[in-house]
């Protein structure tokens, strides 16, 4: 059963809608401890204070911003409470806006929004089948976990999706990437002929469940081993990269090896009489 992250509501117009936010994704990287070599047993890290070395206990620790090398000014939970306008947490939809024209850029985590109680469900249904029969998205403003965030709520199969937004002063200029002025105004038209031919042979439809995380995989692959006891697998080498001696000589070498393979035609055999 999904674990709620955050409970609130969502203003539409005058309407509040009382929800409740889960997290729609989860990472599944896995997780190496740091050990000691000869003892293998987990390396513990205590807390310690960078003047007077003491080790520090959490009721000891606040939070506080360097103005200054070496400079602080200390900062309490309440203040950093007090900073915030939705006390009562509401979600207030400001725009509605296409999907299209949010580039993907600036999207960060995904929730998903269920509703928190029976007398909300009517407005939660209405929203949305509004938000779903618009082709629309609402752009909202949200805190979690004391910061604040842009966020699109959308319409998803039988529910609702919330998605983190960066602002724009958190998303950085492409212009600060070194080497985009170098870059060909006038490609050559063969070559773009052919890399557009690439293009089309790798076309297909998205479908997310033939993409796997190969490297989690073999790890997992790996651990399974070795807590059994058998035997590493021992890597095998690396196929051979073809010698290509320009872009051109690439792309068609591209081109040839995405080829689709014709498909074999099936004779019918003939039914024997007797």
């Amino acid at each position: 059963m999904m674990r709620t992250m955050w409970k609130g509501s969502i203003q539409f117009g005058l309407v509040y809608i009382p929800i409740k936010l889960y997290t729609a994704t989860e990472n599944k990287d896995i997780r190496l401890r740091m050990l000691h070599k000869e003892c293998l047993a987990p390396i513990n890290y205590t807390r310690t204070c960078s003047k007077c070395g003491k080790a520090i206990e959490n009721e000891s620790i606040v939070k506080g911003y360097e103005y200054a090398p070496g400079q602080f000014v200390p900062i309490s939970e309440q203040e950093l409470n007090d900073l915030q306008d939705n006390g009562d947490k509401h979600i207030e939809i400001i725009n509605f806006v296409k999907l299209s024209e949010i580039d993907p850029i600036y999207y960060e985590k995904s929730y998903f929004i269920g509703p928190d109680s029976g007398n909300g469900i009517r407005a939660f249904s209405l929203l949305k089948q509004a938000i779903q029969d618009s082709d629309r998205i609402g752009i909202a403003n949200i805190i979690i976990r004391s910061k604040q965030h842009l966020a699109a709520i959308r319409s998803f199969e039988n529910g609702m999706l919330l998605e983190t937004l960066y602002y724009p002063d958190e998303v950085r200029a492409i212009s600060e990437v070194p080497g985009l002025g170098d870059l060909a105004t006038d490609n050559a038209p063969k070559e773009m002929t052919i890399a557009n031919q690439l293009v089309d042979q790798l076309t297909t439809e998205f479908n997310p469940d033939q993409y796997k995380d190969d490297y989690r995989l073999k790890l997992e692959k790996l651990i399974d081993d070795k807590v059994a006891g058998l035997p590493v697998e021992k890597k095998k080498g690396r196929t051979s990269q073809p010698n290509v001696v320009d872009l051109l000589s690439a792309l068609e070498a591209s081109v040839k090896e995405t080829k689709p393979k014709p498909k074999r035609k099936t004779v019918a055999r003939r039914k024997k009489t007797v």
